[in-house]
């Protein structure tokens, strides 16, 4: 493994360890993940820069995401969602969703980290599928969740 794989996987392994500690801990989880959402926009931005192609979709399991979602949805309550560049000027109209898009990093983390747990896990098939899957899917989530983030932040509400 490279030395950009070992911090991709350790940053990886502690955005979820925040999220799956949500609810147990402080209120402060919320300043964690702004902390570490640029740290993982950074370790994957290095791995896309190697030349390597493949990998393959996450299979979603579709219960423990919408169990997380759900989880995290409530916690955020009116922090949850937000304005989305299409969406139209009535309050309910927002279609960003923090807690989806928090949900969906996770999910397809989680997935290569389980996958590394294995004792004949393959490191460079996880770190194809999250170099294709930030393409594909949870690169969006990530600069998504980072703007809201940034903007909670800077109007003092997180």
């Amino acid at each position: 493994m490279t030395e950009e794989f070992e911090v991709l996987h350790r940053v990886a392994r502690e955005y979820c360890d925040v999220i799956e500690a949500v609810g147990e801990q402080e209120q402060g989880w919320l300043k964690k993940v702004v902390k570490i959402l640029p740290r993982l926009h950074a370790a994957i931005s290095a791995i896309l820069e190697m030349e390597q192609s493949g990998g393959k979709p996450v299979e979603a399991n579709l219960e423990k995401r919408f169990s997380l979602f759900s989880k995290l949805h409530q916690l955020l309550g009116d922090k949850d969602a937000y304005w989305m560049e299409y969406d139209l000027g009535n309050e309910e109209c927002r279609s960003g969703s923090l807690a989806d898009d928090l949900t969906d990093i996770y999910c397809e983390l989680k997935q290569g980290l389980h996958m590394l747990e294995n004792e004949n896990a393959d490191p460079d098939t996880v770190l194809l599928n999250w170099r294709e899957g930030y393409k594909i899917h949870w690169g969006r989530h990530l600069l998504d969740a980072e703007r809201h983030l940034y903007e909670l932040s800077s109007r003092g509400n997180l």
